[in-house]
């Protein structure tokens, strides 16, 4: 048994408020790994409309890693929503039209941060913000309406407006065994054959792992 096919739009055809993203993703600056679900009654099929401010010619990209729980109301701005802020006045004037439109700023006059990065089994909860240029670490766990401005690192639980990072999952060595393993790199036949220490909370048993 290898579970549901990661290159289906609903994994459950009971539930279609779950969508594999990379299924329903037209952008070519939007990458995203297998198994990876957004959750939302409203639209689940929508998820692209949740990556707001993303042109192409700036450059960015949201890269989403395997196995991310992300869940309704989740907002990506991207760097397409930065004003210049070295000026007198942050207004767009160039926007308006007009003729206003030749004091368009140079690329290297605008707020850059980069691509925005969610690594792999990150669960986000409802109603979260992730602003540009943000890296959040593999298996980080964000709390419902947060407004994360900075990076997460892996195996933390962040939350807050702003965000901070809460407490670690796991203790220092269990984290950086499991970022050695990088179980979701695994084929689905692996995953499923030691689903059992994967979902158990006896942290022990991920260790004893062998095939």
């Amino acid at each position: 048994m290898t579970g549901p096919d990661p290159n289906r739009i609903y994994p459950n055809e009971k539930l279609r408020q779950i969508v594999y993203i990379k299924n329903v993703i037209t952008r070519s600056n939007i990458i995203v790994g297998d198994y990876t679900y957004y959750d939302d009654i409203d639209g689940a099929e929508e998820s692209e409309k949740h990556v707001t401010h993303h042109y192409e010619f700036l450059g960015d990209r949201l890269i989403i890693g395997k196995f991310c729980a992300i869940a309704r109301g989740i907002e990506f701005v991207m760097n397409g929503a930065n004003h210049r802020m070295n000026s007198v006045t942050a207004y767009p004037f160039n926007l308006m039209g007009g003729g206003w439109e030749r004091y368009t700023p140079a690329r290297e006059q605008l707020p850059f941060k980069g691509d925005t990065v969610v690594g792999n089994d990150v669960w986000i909860g409802q109603n979260v913000t992730v602003m540009p240029g943000v890296h959040i670490g593999d298996g980080a766990i964000i709390a419902a309406n947060s407004v994360v401005a900075k990076d997460v690192p892996a195996y933390w639980i962040a939350g807050g407006n702003p965000c901070q990072v809460l407490r670690r999952r796991f203790d220092e060595e269990l984290t950086d065994y499991l970022l050695r393993l990088k179980w979701w790199d695994w084929d689905a036949d692996k995953i499923f054959r030691n689903m059992g220490a994967l979902c158990s909370a006896n942290l022990e048993e991920i260790r004893r792992i062998v095939d």
